[in-house]
């Protein structure tokens, strides 16, 4: 057998701390190791897999893509761009879209686009309010647009036209909008800042705000979009529309696909001024094509509800096991967080391991769960019961 960890380290930069499994197959919310053994995959890929892994109706579509055409440019039409255009402008709010390979590029693309229209009918007002605990990508960019030191201080001095301000405060954002400000970018529910859900009137109110001041808002639904928290977007939920809106992660159910969409007012790119190779790539954008046309015809959010709701209720549960451990459940859908009273998340995340479950320590006291959308009750019954016996051992070996 190949010695994955030394492969790694004599091969690769050291960007990530990878946990001690190498996964060759995937099925479903499964994934399998090389010696055969079974996991069951709460990780997602970071909420990537929406329909689980290798799903055929995916699967049959790369398949037949790659062997018609893989790739041209955007400088020619293809069929799979345009139907995947169709789909996703005729499912939400949003009337124009652009194509690229990643949730950061279509985060930054965003800005770009948020910028353009500062210059264009803003009076040049360029810098762009985001908030603490949030998280819009790896570009330089994206990383001062973020709202998390820990990703920003190597990077030093970043690039300006961001201003960060506290989450979930309306006040906040009032007081930091400026003449020189033209747009608010927001994450619907905080992802990688641990699951931070809004209370329940904040979108509106920022909503309301830059209607008022005739500044855009820019949704990064790269991880809360197709479907993750409930609906196909989770800007649906809270009963608001956005300007601008970013998509990937979900988006192409395991393939590397970005979008940002626009209403009509703030679609404001000119022949040349943004663009992307592999933008809107033909295997891609069947992919993602089938993941979408999938999970309407099939009504997908619809069970990422209902298996939320029941994945909270089974955690809930664990909580009132493990009281003095175990301090809230929170999520959306099924992009959910379980927080404990101590730094015990990544000792918690190995032990998930050993016990064949796949999870994600988002922060030193909280655990972050995203399974496939497809997931089954008894599915969350296995996982639940997997995390219990961590933390029993856990506490067992702190007793002792």
């Amino acid at each position: 057998m190949m010695n994955w960890v030394e492969q790694e380290k004599k091969y690769f930069m050291s960007t990530v701390e990878r946990a001690p499994l190498a996964i060759v197959k995937g099925e479903g919310s499964y994934v399998w190791d090389e010696h055969g053994r079974r996991y069951l995959d709460f990780v997602a890929g970071w909420a990537v897999n929406s329909l689980g892994h290798c799903h055929p109706a995916v699967v049959e579509a790369v398949r037949r893509q790659v062997g018609e055409l893989i790739q041209t440019s955007n400088h020619y039409y293809t069929l799979p761009q345009l139907q995947l255009a169709e789909i996703l402008i005729e499912n939400s709010s949003l009337d124009k879209i652009f194509l690229c390979n990643s949730g950061a590029e279509a985060s930054e693309g965003a800005v770009k686009l948020a910028r353009r229209y500062g210059k264009l009918h803003l009076g040049g007002a360029y810098e762009v309010i985001t908030t603490t605990g949030s998280f819009h990508g790896r570009t330089l960019a994206m990383v001062s647009a973020s709202g998390q030191l820990k990703y920003q201080q190597p990077y030093t001095p970043l690039p300006s036209g961001f201003i960060n301000v506290e989450f979930n405060s309306i006040e906040a954002i009032k007081q930091a909008t400026t003449d020189t400000v033209c747009a608010v970018m927001l994450e619907p529910v905080q992802g990688e800042g641990g699951v931070n859900v809004p209370s329940p009137g904040y979108l509106k109110e920022v909503r309301q705000w830059c209607d008022e001041k005739g500044i855009v808002l820019i949704l990064d639904e790269i991880q809360t979009g197709i479907g993750r928290a409930g609906a196909l977007f989770a800007h649906q939920l809270y009963g608001i529309e956005p300007d601008v809106m970013a998509l990937a992660k979900g988006l192409g159910g395991g393939l590397p696909i970005g979008a940002i969409m626009a209403k009509n007012k703030f679609s404001v790119f000119s022949a040349g001024e943004h663009g992307s190779t592999f933008g809107g790539n033909p295997v891609t954008c069947a992919a993602a094509y089938a993941t979408i046309k999938f999970m309407i015809d099939n009504d997908v959010p619809r069970n990422a509800h209902e298996m939320g709701q029941y994945l909270v209720e089974r955690l809930t549960e664990l909580k009132r096991k493990h009281p003095a451990l175990i301090t809230e459940v929170r999520g959306k859908g099924l992009l959910t967080a379980v927080q404990f009273q101590r730094d015990v998340a990544k000792d918690l995340a190995r032990r998930c391991l050993e016990s064949g479950l796949l999870v994600n320590d988002v922060k030193p006291n909280a655990l972050r769960l995203m399974p496939a959308l497809t997931i089954t009750q008894k599915e969350i019954d296995e996982a639940v019961e997997s995390l219990n016996t961590a933390i029993v051992r856990l506490e067992s070996c702190e007793i002792g």
